[in-house]
């Protein structure tokens, strides 16, 4: 396995370079709310535009025939890139926010009645509890949460105890966005069958960082973003078993997701095309595409590995700052995410300050509202960190709290 070279890297995201005012260079530590882009994919979009702009699927000139190519190029390269077992699984939705929906409001209404049981857990983004709360209040469901331990852990005692209530289905994150936590994804997904209950797995914090086989993991539905994995925003991917899928009716209705209409009914299209209403999101795809292909042009085991170390520096020089909680488990057990808080500084104060020495870092409760009730706090400071990011940004980064704390003390 290669090892990164984060300064190659770097040179091949144009926003990396900027100044985000004279004098201070731009230290992006925000890549779990959106990566950045690279030169491939951008160059991928405007290829799209300038030289194959058409429509999918529905002609057979030559630029409608090179737009298809590069969107169900798209899907083929996410296919092979989550190792799907074939490109039908693979269903383009505008996030994994939708993906989630997609799932709740098809699968959901189709196989769920009054008196069943979901099970999320506490340290769930708001885009896998929403969903589901809402098909409850609507469907007459009940809602099991499991914990979590003190060190940002899912409690998986607990996990058993609430499988034996026999739920339909068990919903959770890969990764924490927050506390950084790296769930036990193929231990949970074997518990779960084996209490009979569906997995559906968020992946929109680990598909960008590490190696992810869907057919390894034992899921039955995972969904991820685009732009979270230096792809485009406005596209997203619902994977889901084909056997699941094509059983499931489709999700909005319109052009290319039909096989035949009819005055008063209409025949849906197979997979993957049945959840695919309208004009899709074709520059995106190709995009995402290119992005695909830059992350296996690096490696995905080379990202993770470099992530590994820099997330071990990060805990490292973080536990040198006076007045900082960190929030998640060890090093050796979370991805590259640190929320923290600064005693006596509110979390908005801390990202302005870091700002003026151009470190772009989260605050607030970063869609996890629950979670940060469980931790006790309104609010935290997050950095997160990706391929593109160095040591000497963090080293930044600690200067910056520091002066922070200077200014607040």
């Amino acid at each position: 396995m290669p090892a990164l070279d984060p300064q190659k890297i770097r040179a091949d995201f144009p926003v990396l370079q900027r100044e985000v005012r004279p004098g201070v260079p731009l230290v992006y530590l925000d890549s779990a709310a959106t990566s950045q882009k690279p030169d491939a994919v951008l160059s991928a979009l405007d290829s799209y535009y300038r030289l194959h702009n058409a429509n999918v699927h529905r002609g057979i000139h030559t630029l409608a025939e090179e737009a298809t190519a590069l969107y169900e190029g798209a899907r083929r390269k996410v296919a092979a890139f989550i190792n799907a077992a074939s490109a039908r699984e693979v269903i383009f939705t505008r996030n994994a926010s939708e993906a989630i929906n997609l799932v709740a409001h098809s699968w959901g209404r189709a196989r769920l009645k009054v008196g069943d049981r979901l099970l999320l857990t506490e340290m769930e983004h708001h885009s896998n509890l929403v969903p589901w709360q809402m098909l409850s209040a609507e469907r007459g469901l009940e809602i099991d949460i499991i914990p979590i331990t003190a060190d940002g852990l899912l409690d998986l005692a607990e996990a058993d105890k609430l499988l034996a209530l026999a739920p339909r289905l068990l919903a959770f994150t890969h990764m924490s966005n927050v506390l950084g936590t790296i769930n036990p994804v193929a231990e949970l997904c074997r518990r779960a069958h084996a209490a009979g209950a569906v997995v559906l797995v968020d992946g929109a914090q680990s598909v960008p960082h590490f190696a992810v086989d869907v057919q390894a993991l034992g899921a039955d539905f995972y969904v991820f973003s685009s732009h979270k994995m230096c792809g485009p925003t406005g596209i997203g991917v619902l994977w889901g078993r084909e056997a699941l899928l094509d059983a499931m009716p489709p999700f909005l209705g319109g052009g290319d997701m039909i096989s035949s209409v009819q005055l008063r009914e209409f025949t849906p299209a197979a997979l993957p095309h049945k959840f695919e209403a309208g004009t899709p999101a074709i520059a995106e795809a190709a995009g995402l595409g290119a992005a695909v292909d830059y992350l296996q042009a690096v490696g995905i085991d080379s990202i993770h590995a470099y992530e590994a170390e820099l997330t071990e520096y990060v805990l490292e020089r973080l536990s040198e700052v006076p007045g900082l909680t960190l929030y998640g488990p060890p090093a050796a057990g979370r991805g590259g995410v640190a929320a923290f808080t600064l005693k006596g500084v509110h979390a908005h104060d801390v990202a302005q300050v870091l700002d003026g020495s151009g470190v772009a870092v989260r605050a607030g409760m970063h869609c996890t509202m629950p979670l940060h009730a469980r931790l006790g706090v309104s609010a935290t400071a997050r950095a997160s960190f990706y391929l593109y990011n160095t040591a000497a940004e963090i080293d930044v980064l600690v200067a910056g709290l520091e002066r922070v704390n200077n200014m607040f003390a």
